[in-house]
Parts: C-alpha cells; structure tokens; sequence
C-alpha cells in the first residue's frame, strides 16, 4: 500500500500556459520532497492541459486531472480536493511561485503544535503590462510564529487577519484535509469572493491555528487583464456580502463589539469606493443619475448604517472616504471615485504602490 503523501499541492489551470511549468517548477523544489501535485486542467483553451501532462510525465509526483467542461476556479479546487490524499491540502495559484523551505517550515510549525490551519505571509510581486517585475513588497503578518491552541484564541485573532488582508485567501494556507472533509468544505462557485466564503466555513468551528512568521508566497499581480483588472458589475453586491458575512460570524461567536465594527466599516469604505470608481467603466452602463442613485442606495443600506457611524482610521486615505460617507456628500463621493478610477486605469502602477500602503 502506497502510503499517502504530507502535502497535496492543487492547482487549478486555465489560460496559464505561460506561468505553470514555473510554479510547479517551485513545488519540486522544495526541500521537503513529501507531495502529490494535483492539476486540474479546467478545459484551458491555451496549452495549459498539454504542458501539465507533460510535466506528468517526468515525475511520478504529478498527476492531471482533466474537466469534460469547465467548472471554473472553485469547481476546479474542488475535484483537486476530492482527489487529494495528503494530510494537508494547499491551494495554490498556477501562476504564482513558492519558496523552496515553504513545506519545511510549516512541518516543523506542526511539530510543535497540532493545528488544523497553517498561515503564513507573502511577496506582492507587481508586474507590469510587458511583464516585467516592476516593484515587490514583503508582507508578514507577525514578527514571531503564532500558536494558537483554542477557539477563543483563534476567533480573537481573526478580525486582525481580515484587517491585514490574510483571512481571504486560500493559497497563503494549508489546511488539515481530514478537517476540510469532515465539515464537508467546498468551494463556492461565485466570483471574487471564493475564498473568504470558504475560509469562513473552515474558520468558524477551528480550536487550533499556527501563523507563521515567513513570507514564502509570491502573490503575481500583473496589469495584463487578470480577473482583478476585469469589471465585474455585481463588485458591490459580492463585497457586500463578504463584510456582512464576516460581521455574521462574529454575531454568532458573541464577539461583535464597536471595534470589531471599525474594522469591518475601514473595509468596507474601500469596498464602497471601488465600487463607485468601477461605475464610471463604461461597460457600466452608468450616467451621473444612476451614479448617484448607487451612491443613495449605499447610504440607506443597512450595513452601512451599522458600520459607519463607529467607524474611525488613521490611515489618510480612509480618513478622506469616511469624512464624505458620513457626510453623505454626493459630489465630493463621486468626485473621489472618479479620481481613483483615473488613477488606477491610466497609471496602474503608481495605484499598485498606493494599495501597497493600505
């Protein structure tokens, strides 16, 4: 009997013909030789399925799945998942790169502490539109590995990983496999949003986390069309839901209070002003009166009534957006709102370093 691996690595292809040889490159090189590469080849209409079959071919490690029809990404996770043997499961994007001591450094976590998730930080890697590596940043979430050993403890530190951006991903974390199939953890088919959605589910009953204190995760943000850059009408709607959905959470635990609040209503006031910036694409469809009509809805909205009023930051930025929320200032709403998207379309890179100090 074979005896099964320590990590499945899934990966999920589409249309990344140019980036997959080198994440998986990545992957093999690892310190730790003790995985399963798990490709789902989700019916790519570029040479995605051909290259990953032939990295099939040279190591007994790899195996490729392929889709009859394409599922998209969280279908495609989920058929990784269900093919997966390892004790844990890491979801990693094909068009990303890890470091060679990332497996090493979560086992040696685990042989200190027994968890059921494992976090750890990452390098934004900004690309620009010809591909080349125009700026990087290294964002590690503690100066030390936490260990956290109860449900309280984890439930304390959750909100922090959402204000740092770390709750809503799915590829800067490992997850106990056991776990995911005993609470029946799937992915949701839905845009954006996938992650955080799934992280919740998996977060909401866990009594043992480990954040580990490196960033071996290169996070690829290139300015070429990726899902990021691509307009998205329902931006509002999905984001939304992801605030409303974390601040549920949190009603559920008993642990909602005006700082837990804040948090969510600095996140949420970035959501709105993308949301608002997104308007003035033109495949929106939108004219000034259906501008400010959008912007009305958002004030009568229940969350932002919940939100707002206790939600305060010393970050300028966010100063500016919350000063024009609560003043329910139309103009000054919408004119910052067409100067983000002015920004972030004709000067995409200078946005990407603006974000960078968010």
């Amino acid at each position: 009997m074979t005896k099964a691996p320590f990590f499945s690595v899934v990966m999920p292809a589409y249309g990344v013909e140019k980036y997959l040889e080198k994440a998986v490159s990545s992957i093999l090189s690892q310190t730790i030789k003790d995985f399963e590469i798990i490709i789902v080849d989700d019916c790519s209409k570029d040479n995605s399925g051909i290259i990953a079959d032939e990295l099939s071919k040279s190591n007994e490690n790899i195996k490729v799945i392929h889709h009859k029809e394409n599922q998209g990404l969280s279908g495609a996770r989920n058929t990784g998942l269900r093919a997966a043997s390892g004790r844990f499961v890491f979801f990693m994007d094909p068009d990303d790169v890890v470091e060679p001591t990332l497996f090493e450094s979560v086992v040696k976590a685990l042989e200190k502490s027994e968890s059921k998730v494992v976090v750890f930080g990452m390098v934004e890697d900004y690309y620009d539109a010809n591909d080349n590596l125009n700026n990087s940043k290294e964002i590690k979430y503690c100066n030390e590995t936490l260990y956290l050993d109860s449900a309280e403890k984890v439930r304390a530190e959750v909100i922090n990983l959402e204000k740092a951006t770390f709750y809503g991903y799915a590829w800067n974390k490992m997850y106990d496999r056991e776990y995911l199939n005993k609470i029946g953890a799937t992915f949701e088919t839905v845009t954006l949003i996938e992650d955080i959605m799934f992280n919740i589910s998996v977060f909401n009953e866990i009594e043992s986390l480990i954040i580990l204190n490196t960033a071996p995760y290169h996070y690829m943000k290139r300015m070429d069309g990726s899902l990021t850059n691509k307009f998205v009408p329902e931006y509002y709607d999905l984001h939304r839901r992801r605030v409303a959905t974390i601040l549920e959470q949190y009603k559920a635990w008993g642990l909602v209070n005006d700082e837990v609040r804040c948090a969510l209503g600095c996140i949420y006031v970035r959501y709105i002003f993308s949301a608002i910036q997104i308007n003035f694409d033109k495949r929106s469809g939108m004219n000034l009166f259906n501008r400010i009509r959008f912007i009305y809805t958002i004030y009568k909205d229940e969350l932002f009534e919940e939100l707002i009023p206790v939600t305060h930051s010393n970050n300028k930025a966010v100063k500016v957006m919350l000063l024009l929320l609560k003043k329910h200032s139309y103009i000054g709403t919408l004119a910052l709102g067409r100067v983000i998207y002015v920004v972030k379309n004709k000067m995409p890179m200078i946005f990407s370093r603006l974000k960078q100090n968010r």
